[in-house]
């Protein structure tokens, strides 16, 4: 199964040539579904979502595939409007007046096991059957969300982080494999990745300065080897830090080199667009939203994407996705109608039917991308892949919050993408230094949480 496309989130807020065409996709139709029971006549049937945006449509918009079904189902979603600074502290709040608390609260870092532990939370296991055909999928993500040997996770979907555009042109001009051939192939990895950046800006002539890459990449580089910042075992229910890890070493240094060779332009430059037109960057990675719409490539460019390059020591697939998923409120007795809404959601992103729809209003909005583009997107995003995820990112705030430190990047952020940059004073971090640097702290707060978990679970 795969993912469905949030064409909006994908076409970016510079596209101002996307509108139109879209609504020359036809809306599809939804069609009732007999894998969702409706709710019961006796059970409440409205669930209150706290959130940043709204779940119904605005005025002028169409109302979304999952809320149709829930609305057919005899479900409604009430709103609660939140700033984005505020919301963690207004569930709390909510949850501790035991007033106005929501049913749904989106997934975020935080939720696992910070939150989980903060009983901000309950299980999903009443809700969900991960041995079902709507949810079987899942189960492997699933089960890395798991405390006292309850799950608090339903994944709906995943969206790949990031993707690698590159202009084809450019790859030929200078002699170059075309890296998603190389990716059909299986051999799209570190070494060709970086045997393409040596070429690419050895190459450069005169005053021309040549970049290999540009963007966010460096902690999908890290856990393309399967592993993480932090360890969970969940026979004890205990997180441990993995920095002695010799891959995540590897990776790092692997980091620290292209860096050091100024393969490595840390500027924001913005978008795709930006980036690569003036044909002296070799790669972007970033998210779809800049490189797609006005973000993307022009009329008449070749342009391309692939996942990043995976590392040549394992064969195993691995992706760092985003994940959409719903946690179930502390406090909240409407289990029918949650139950009934993650169903809605989970046929929304896996009925071919609203897939193949989400494609054509894509392809229609972004008529640079061609299929097999949209095709890398889709299997990127997939359970084909092993999809990770770092707890170092749940266990606090010091931990996981850029708001929560001074320099406004938090740890795990620092512990994966320092090697590849400079300090204000040009330093570039080894990664011994950067272990020493913070391997203390990230002790500390693995302490902290492993404590406050065992308090939990003896309540």
């Amino acid at each position: 199964m795969t993912a469905i496309i949030s064409v909006g989130a994908a076409v970016g807020c510079s596209s101002s040539s996307s509108d139109s065409t879209v609504s020359e996709v036809e809306k599809v139709d939804v069609e009732d579904t007999d894998l969702i029971d409706d709710i019961p006549e006796d059970a409440e049937s409205t669930i209150l979502w706290m959130g940043t945006y709204d779940l119904n449509p605005g005025e002028g918009e169409d109302k979304s595939v999952e809320m149709t079904l829930f609305n057919n189902k005899g479900g409604t979603v009430e709103y609660s409007q939140v700033l984005d600074s505020e919301k963690f502290d207004q569930l709390a709040a909510a949850i501790l007046a035991q007033q106005n608390v929501p049913d749904i609260f989106k997934y975020e870092w935080l939720a696992f096991p910070c939150q989980v532990v903060k009983d901000m939370y309950q299980p999903i296991d009443e809700l969900v059957d991960f041995e079902s055909d709507l949810w079987a999928d899942t189960k492997d993500v699933a089960d890395q969300f798991v405390l006292g040997g309850d799950h608090y996770v339903a994944p709906i979907s995943f969206t790949v982080g990031t993707l690698i555009m590159y202009d084809y042109d450019v790859v030929v001009s200078n002699g170059l494999d075309d890296p998603y051939e190389l990716y059909l192939e299986g051999e799209w990895d570190w070494d060709a990745w970086t045997d393409m950046m040596d070429t690419f800006c050895s190459s450069a002539t005169g005053d021309e300065i040549r970049y290999g890459i540009n963007g966010w990449f460096q902690t999908q580089i890290i856990q393309q080897t399967g592993k993480t910042m932090v360890n969970y075992d969940q026979e004890t229910n205990t997180f441990t830090s993995n920095l002695d890890d010799p891959d995540i070493e590897r990776a790092e240094n692997l980091l620290y080199d292209i860096g050091k060779k100024g393969y490595v332009n840390t500027e924001w430059t913005g978008n795709a667009n930006n980036t690569l037109s003036d044909g002296l960057t070799l790669f972007y990675c970033m998210g779809t939203w800049a490189m797609t719409g006005n973000n993307g490539p022009s009329e008449g460019d070749d342009w391309r994407v692939v996942p990043v390059p995976s590392d040549p020591n394992t064969d195993e697939k691995y992706m760092t996705s985003d994940m959409l998923a719903y946690m179930w409120v502390k406090g909240s007795d409407k289990s029918e109608a949650v139950k009934t809404w993650y169903e809605c959601c989970r046929v929304a992103a896996t009925d071919e039917t609203y897939l193949e729809n989400a494609k054509q209003k894509f392809l229609n909005a972004n008529p640079n991308w061609t299929e097999e583009m949209y095709q890398v997107y889709i299997d990127a995003s997939s359970t084909e892949y092993t999809q990770i995820f770092d707890y170092g990112y749940g266990i606090s705030g010091t931990m996981s919050d850029d708001n929560s430190n001074e320099d406004g990047n938090c740890i795990t952020r620092k512990l994966y993408e320092y090697t590849n940059k400079t300090d204000d004073d040009g330093h570039q971090y080894t990664w011994s230094e950067l272990r020493e640097s913070y391997s203390a702290t990230v002790e500390t707060e693995l302490n902290e949480i492993n404590e406050a978990i065992q308090e939990f679970l003896a309540e």
